[in-house]
């Protein structure tokens, strides 16, 4: 496989070989796999028509994954795993969000999560964000944990635990402020 770079990029290194972009989806820079380890397969697959804006970063050790669906924003996200991290369609991840499956998931100078260090994330942890989620700027979420379909996380929001389907949250630690009604629920 010949390597591949992105016309538009500053950066000069090519792409890792074991990602898939969909059709029409939009990559910033291969600046975002500078710390970017993951043996697995396929280390990220992304879904067609989502955007990877600036600021997204892909901090994965050897067996990290992360899986994004269709239609997403990715605006600055950071990924700092060496499990597993799925997001369903249609979600937008705004501003320096943190997506990590342990509190000390740090990239070591090769580019992949020091695995040597005793607080070396797990493999297996997982983080899974349903469809049509929205997370506000500067959220964290931490270990293994479920964002349900259709929440909204708010700003600043420190998420260690799953969240249940249509839920807002707010808060550190985070709290569900309300449920929103789904358009099947209304009356009438």
């Amino acid at each position: 496989m010949t390597a591949v770079h992105l016309k538009h990029d500053w950066f000069p290194r090519p792409l890792p070989k074991n990602i898939h972009l969909g059709e029409r989806t939009w990559l910033h820079s291969a600046y975002a796999f500078a710390h970017y380890g993951s043996r697995a397969a396929i280390g990220l697959r992304v879904g067609s028509d989502t955007g990877l804006y600036p600021g997204t970063f892909f901090d994965l050790g050897p067996d990290g994954q992360v899986a994004i669906g269709n239609f997403c924003s990715l605006v600055g996200a950071i990924f700092m795993t060496n499990g597993r991290v799925t997001i369903g369609d249609y979600t937008f991840i705004a501003h320096e969000v943190v997506i990590a499956d342990s509190d000390w998931a740090t990239p070591n100078m090769n580019g992949a999560i020091d695995q040597r260090s005793p607080a070396t994330p797990r493999t297996g942890n997982s983080i899974e964000i349903g469809p049509n989620v929205w997370i506000g700027t500067q959220a964290i979420l931490l270990g293994n944990l479920r964002i349900g379909e259709g929440s909204i996380i708010g700003a600043g929001t420190l998420v260690t635990h799953d969240v249940p389907p249509y839920a807002v949250c707010a808060g550190n630690p985070m709290r569900v402020l309300k449920t929103i009604p789904r358009c099947e629920d209304s009356p009438g």
